[in-house]
């Protein structure tokens, strides 16, 4: 597959400036992966301005960008959407502005690809919707957890809402099944979290003294015989923050694979849990243009309602 063979040169438009320059290539370069945008970065291949740049170099307005002709292995290119994916990605659009969309996330969809992934979300949404010249994540959600999730589609909207999103100027509610009976006192959770690398490469997280400052509010929602449903408000944003210190303060969530506990595995089973039971129910922001709070809400998907159902009987 060919992406391109000549050099292009392109003028970047005030409307880009702010942009990342892999950012802006994996727009530019349909169907190349982001490890061929960083290879090619930095070999020097990409020039702005006739000057070699890092994957970090953000785009002003003026600059002149050398875009190398690229020809992607077949195992390289990122596939093509199908039929059964754009439906799904079309239907999950709760809400939309002019210059923000949220989705309900479904589970088991990356958000991005990479590692294994051939297409993410945000890669397939970009095939979808190719109405838009710029759609970029506002944040993530784990590749298992589902629910409320936000997109810009301009820079300025992408600049607004991060910087919002660095001052807690967001809200995110997430509804999680954990094991045991959650203590009603038990209201936060402070332990700070280290990312780490598995034995066979898998990225985890781990409570360490040394670790990042982390903290998420939790509340009993509802609670059962042997589990408890609880609303998780994380305060920062580490990376499997609401799992890690659910299962620090001694209630796994029920589907977690890489967090489980022997009684978590075992009630997962039981209650006939088929995926990490972790939704992204609420999301509040203020709005780009006028700062005004938008509340979207996502309903919890059927099977974790039925998995709710047992609980109770």
């Amino acid at each position: 597959m060919a992406e391109g063979r000549e050099v292009q040169w392109v003028d970047i438009a005030p409307e880009q400036a702010g942009q990342r320059i892999d950012n802006f290539l994996m727009t530019r370069l349909k169907g190349a992966p982001r490890a061929l945008i960083y290879r090619i970065v930095r070999k020097g291949e990409v020039r702005v301005n006739k000057k070699r740049v890092k994957v970090d170099y953000r785009l002003q307005a003026g600059d002149l960008v050398r875009v190398p002709p690229l020809r992607l292995a077949p195992r390289e290119a990122v596939k093509e959407v199908s039929d059964n994916l754009r439906d799904v990605l079309v239907g999950s659009v709760i809400m939309e502005g002019p210059d923000w969309m949220v989705l309900n996330k479904p589970s088991g969809l990356a958000v991005h690809g990479g590692s294994g992934v051939k297409i993410g979300l945000i890669e397939a949404l970009r095939q979808v919707r190719d109405d838009l010249s710029f759609l970029e994540l506002v944040h993530r959600l784990d590749r298992d957890t589902s629910g409320c999730l936000l997109l810009a589609k301009s820079r300025e909207a992408l600049l607004t809402l991060n910087e919002s999103l660095k001052k807690h100027g967001m809200d995110k509610r997430y509804l999680a099944l954990v094991s045991g009976r959650w203590p009603a006192r038990k209201t936060y959770e402070s332990a700070r979290l280290d990312r780490f690398e598995a034995g066979n490469g898998e990225r985890r997280v781990r409570v360490d003294p040394n670790g990042k400052v982390s903290r998420t509010h939790f509340a009993v929602v509802e609670t059962f015989e042997k589990a408890t449903l609880i609303e998780a408000e994380p305060v920062t944003g580490r990376t499997h923050q609401i799992r890690v210190h659910a299962a620090h303060a001694g209630h796994a969530l029920l589907g977690d694979d890489k967090y489980s506990t022997r009684e978590s595995t075992h009630l997962t089973q039981q209650l006939g849990v088929s995926r990490l039971f972790l939704h992204a129910r609420a999301l509040t922001f203020p709005e780009p243009t006028n700062g005004r709070p938008v509340t979207v809400k996502a309903p919890l998907p059927d099977v974790l309602e039925d998995v709710l159902k047992r609980a109770r009987r």
